[in-house]
This record gives C-alpha cells, sequence and structure tokens, in this order.
C-alpha cells in the first residue's frame, strides 16, 4: 500500500479517519488534513476513479492486519484434524494392544483421526483373518467415540482401517 508522499495521483476521494467521507481533494490538501490529524494518508483503492485514500494510523493498521491474519491461521489449524497411525500385528498381545488402545483413545477424543495398520509378514499372509479380528476387536472397543470411516481392506502385505471421532460431542 502506498501511503503518504508516496501516492502519484492528483486528485483523491478521501475518507476521514472515523469513517466519514470527506470528498474528493488535491492530494497537497489531503496530506496537509493528514498531517494536521498527526495520521498517515494511506492509499485504498488506486484503481478507483478517483483514487481513494483513507486518513488512518498505518503502524496500527498494519499490526491489526498481522494480528487477523495469525488468528485466522491459528483457527485454521484448530479446525484440521490429524491423522494419526497405529501399527499393529496379526499376532499382537494383550498388554501392547491394551497401550495402543489407550493412547489410540486420546487422540481420537482429542478429535484426530486413526489409521490402523497391520503388516503381514511371510506365512502370516495365509491367515489374513486374524488380522481383521484384531482390527474389529479395535473398532468394537473404541464405538463409543469413534466411528469407522474405512472397514478393514487388504492392499497387499498390508491391512488398514480408518476410524473417526464421532460428531456428537
Amino acid at each position: 500500500m502506498l501511503i503518504n508522499d508516496q501516492i502519484q495521483a492528483s486528485q483523491l476521494l478521501v475518507i476521514g479517519p472515523n469513517g466519514e467521507q470527506v470528498g474528493v481533494k488535491p492530494l497537497e490538501d489531503a496530506l496537509t488534513l493528514a498531517r494536521y490529524a498527526s495520521l498517515d494518508l494511506v492509499l485504498i483503492s488506486p484503481n478507483a476513479n478517483p483514487p481513494v485514500a483513507k486518513v488512518m494510523d498505518y503502524n496500527k493498521f498494519r499490526y491489526e492486519k498481522r494480528k487477523k491474519e495469525k488468528e485466522n491461521i491459528r483457527k485454521q489449524k484448530a479446525n484440521v484434524s490429524e491423522l494419526k497411525e497405529f501399527r499393529l500385528s496379526p499376532v499382537i498381545d494383550v498388554g501392547d494392544f491394551e497401550t495402543k488402545l489407550r493412547n489410540a483413545t486420546k487422540y481420537l477424543e482429542k478429535g484426530d483421526r486413526i489409521k490402523l495398520t497391520i503388516r503381514f509378514k511371510g506365512r502370516q499372509m495365509a491367515h489374513t483373518e486374524l488380522g481383521n479380528e484384531v482390527l474389529e476387536r479395535f473398532a468394537s472397543r473404541v464405538e463409543d467415540i469413534a466411528d469407522i470411516e474405512q472397514k478393514p481392506n487388504l492392499d497387499g502385505r498390508v491391512m488398514t482401517m480408518l476410524l473417526v471421532p464421532k460428531k456428537d460431542k
């Protein structure tokens, strides 16, 4: 944005510091008006006919604009749910299963999505139903806080399943 002496237009539509329309003024008069108010003359719309300039505190305007952008970025990050991946085994032990279940529950309560993967090794490929049972058991244990977005799906040697937090929380 162009401010004060950077403005090249000869005639400007000037808007006062309180938002009132002052009218079409020559550049020198607009600059005098801004200096008299101890503020800056900022060119808002250079392509308009005549160009529009506003009398304002430019540093305060820049500060508030940056503050709004940071707030918007923070809100965006809060709205985006992350995808957390948990790797299980078709022969997972009870203790390991409970630990992974506990950790996944924390993430689901935070609003993150969960991707469960099971990688089959060697002869385990002959018993993919074991992996399916592990995933179904996991889903049944968190069914009060999560919904199944994608049912267990075998792709090569990897079986995956997606869980999302329930909306009614």
